[in-house]
């Protein structure tokens, strides 16, 4: 089976599906629907939180939405296990481009479905539209990755059932660095990453060791990885802009080190010269989310195998060695017709044994596993229990392990403000511009923060 960059894990795929994501939330924010009236029961002190459905045989039909793509294959396919749990529940799941759908849909009412796949960036902008899940979720919210729950909590609310998680870690050639005399494990934090980088520049010259983002809006996305590690983000639970900040500046110091030095490849993730440089053993160290590991397994040949993952280095010494970078939810719209019976199925998917087993396991899809990110509900994180197989493109490494004990590292977060990619104008550009060699990391941050500020926070 050839594994294709499933929804929002390729590069194309996710700056598409993420790009518009702001925009879209800018639209819906401060104008929200009146209570649904869909058939979910609710708090006669709050209509707007969902309550579980209370019949032993519950019965009737749901409407999900989820992108076309590999994903959507693996939900469909956990149906019928759904079904051996529900069998008076019929799914009618539908590939659906939810972009360009979901805001018109959510405004008119009209033909709403019960619940949607959606990225968490876009959770803040929709939650007039959508369920508050915090009861629900209250027997399982201590077991998912905090990180998850933090990003998809809005003024006390919980708005979206957490999917996957998407820690960071530091890919590397390891024959590459075998050659060099690069013992991996010594690298611990990013000093010592550029130590590396420098050594190993010293046995190939010529050579630009660590992955530099090009394009704005990855570029952002990554720096956001980065900031994750150190417990920050754009704007904190209050939606306040903190981007100027001891945090950004610690990382934007490196970035420019790092392109000063000559220590790094400037590239668009796996395009053309990106490729070129990793199957040349130019560029040997890759500071990504999980799903890099697309890149070997279909994307490399001269160096397929060679590579391995680890936890990403800290920004000192003990330190947190990862962060998240995207993620994934499901949200259940308040005016869907059986939002019950939706909470009910992605219950199953995702804290049920057999419902998690189903998606993350061995499927038609992935044969070996889906391993482009690991479950947010921790007792299906089980380091011992692996879900998907180690990768033969990676030397058969045990990239389950790996990622889990990286995710178990990612400090708690922040809702994903709703201007988050139109701050991508701004911080992205002044991002590229000070890899350019035009901008200072202090004139970035200022300049960022006012733009931001003036024409984003303050304009809404």
């Amino acid at each position: 089976m050839k594994l294709t960059p499933r929804n929002a894990r390729g590069a194309a795929v996710r700056v598409a599906a993420v790009a518009t994501a702001a925009l879209v939330a800018v639209g819906l924010s401060g104008c929200g629907p009146e209570i649904g009236s869909g058939s979910a029961s609710t708090s006669t002190s709050d209509t707007s939180v969902l309550k579980a459905p209370t019949a032993s045989s519950p019965k009737g039909t749901i409407t999900i939405w989820d992108r076309s793509g590999d994903l959507f294959k693996v939900f469909d396919a956990a149906i019928k296990d759904f079904n051996k749990v529900y069998p008076g529940i019929t799914v009618k799941h539908e590939a659906v481009d939810i972009d360009s759908k979901l805001q018109n849909t959510l405004i008119t009412g009209t033909d709403v479905p019960d619940g949607v796949f959606l990225d968490d960036a876009k959770v803040g902008g929709y939650v007039d539209y959508l369920w508050n899940l915090k009861d629900v979720l209250a027997p399982y919210t201590k077991d998912i990755a905090k990180q998850k729950v933090d990003v998809n909590t809005v003024k006390g609310g919980i708005y979206g059932v957490p999917f996957d998680l998407d820690p960071g870690l530091l890919f590397y050639n390891a024959k590459a660095l075998s050659a060099a005399g690069i013992d991996p494990s010594g690298i611990r934090t990013y000093d010592d990453l550029i130590a590396a980088a420098k050594k190993y520049q010293a046995y190939k010259p010529g050579a630009k060791p660590i992955h530099l983002e090009q394009t704005t809006f990855l570029g952002q996305l990554q720096l956001e990885m980065y900031a994750s590690q150190l417990g920050t983000s754009l704007a904190g639970a209050d939606g306040k802009l903190r981007l100027d900040s001891p945090q950004y500046t610690k990382i934007l110091t490196w970035l420019d080190s790092v392109q000063k030095q000559g220590l790094g490849t400037r590239a668009e993730y796996l395009s053309p010269s990106d490729i070129g440089a990793l199957d040349s053993s130019s560029e040997v160290f890759y500071p990504w989310a999980q799903w890099f590991d697309f890149a070997p397994q279909q994307q490399l040949k001269t160096t397929v195998g060679d590579w391995r993952a680890m936890s990403l280095p800290a920004w000192s010494s003990g330190g947190a060695r990862s962060g998240a970078m995207g993620g994934s939810s499901f949200v259940l719209p308040k005016d869907g017709k059986n939002s019950q019976l939706a909470w009910l199925f992605y219950k199953f998917l995702m804290f049920d044994k057999a419902g998690y087993t189903a998606v993350y396991g061995s499927n038609s899809v992935y044969p070996g596993g889906l391993n482009t990110s690991v479950p947010a509900y921790q007792p299906a994180a089980n380091p011992a229990k692996p879900l998907f197989q180690p990768i033969s493109a990676m030397g058969d490494q045990d990239l389950w392990s790996t990622a889990i004990t990286a995710g178990k590292q990612i400090p708690g977060g922040a809702p994903i403000p709703s201007w988050w990619t139109g701050a991508v104008d701004y911080l992205g550009n002044d991002l590229q511009k000070m890899l350019d060699g035009t901008m200072t990391p202090k004139q970035v941050l200022d300049q960022s923060s006012t733009d931001i500020q003036t024409n984003l926070i303050d304009r809404k």
